[in-house]
């Protein structure tokens, strides 16, 4: 096993020059609207002409196809067990936005092999070189495994609602990747508030809390109104962004993203800093595992 681990850390290359910013989307408990908001974000990002791809990493639930009205032939799974190349999991999505499905077949990679792990990293690689931006979208809570993904990509969005439990499963969630990794970088949007006023007051309650208890600053990303055009479009699988593009809630998100696009990118991204996210899964992956 250990020499498996030494040919993975010595396959892995560090990439030159520009690569795409890996964020993952993630809540602490389900039910928060993150696939949504993952979708209709990707959606936004491709509109301004980024390269974006999501990856479905909702383990043996995920949905993105659904939320887009698409039949997935291929899944992770399929490229990871060897049965198709990459190219055939990255899906064509609308707006230009590239997807690659979970797949409900996934759960049965728990077991991960050394191939798998190469596979993997191979294949996040080459996806850093050829898109702007990687969105992995979580499944809700924290697993061993998701964790350690979760150390090694860039940035993490969190989901909340105004819910107390939502509000607590969120912080809680970013605690347990602060005390894995305290250098991480957190944004935060609360979804589905009923108010501007109570999305502010949940984002600040929750800022407020990760400075207090752990001195950790986080970026507030800002609020998404509840609005039944979402649930409308969930069911006719066609994203918000799409189908109802003036929407108050398709304009609030649009905001959102430009000032994701602009914050701090010069500080986060400098053209000489090393591929942190890949040597990072790479130690990780390379740690007796398998």
């Amino acid at each position: 096993m250990r020499d498996q681990a030494e040919k993975l850390r010595m396959k892995m290359l560090e990439n030159q020059g520009s690569l795409g910013r890996s964020i993952a989307v993630v809540s602490g408990k389900g039910g928060v609207g993150k696939s949504n908001f993952t979708t209709n974000f990707a959606i936004l990002l491709s509109n301004l002409g980024k390269k974006v791809v999501v990856l479905d990493m909702d383990i043996g639930m995920g949905n993105i196809n659904i939320l887009i009205g698409k039949n997935a032939r291929y899944n992770l799974k399929d490229y990871l067990v060897g049965e198709v190349p990459l190219q055939d999991v990255i899906l064509d999505g609308p707006n230009n936005l590239k997807y690659i499905s979970g797949g409900s077949g996934l759960s049965s990679v728990v077991q991960w092999s050394p191939t798998m792990f190469e596979s993997l990293i191979s294949a996040f690689e080459t996806l850093q070189k050829n898109f702007d931006y990687i969105l992995f979208d979580m499944g809700a809570g924290a697993t061993n495994w998701s964790l350690d993904l979760l150390t090694s990509i860039d940035e993490i969005i969190v989901i909340s609602t105004t819910e107390p439990t939502s509000i607590t499963d969120a912080y809680s969630m970013m605690k347990y990747i602060h005390l894995r990794d305290q250098t991480k970088k957190f944004y935060l949007v609360v979804n589905r508030a009923f108010t501007t006023e109570e999305g502010r007051e949940t984002g600040f309650r929750l800022k407020n809390t990760m400075m207090k208890f752990l001195s950790k600053e986080i970026n507030l990303l800002g609020s998404l109104p509840e609005d039944p055009l979402v649930r409308k479009a969930v069911i006719d699988q066609i994203p918000f962004s799409i189908s109802y593009p003036d929407s108050s809630i398709s304009k609030t998100l649009q905001a959102m993203v430009s000032s994701f696009v602009n914050y701090r990118v010069e500080e986060v991204y400098a053209p000489n800093q090393p591929n942190s996210f890949l040597k990072k899964l790479k130690n990780i992956f390379s740690k007796g595992r398998g």
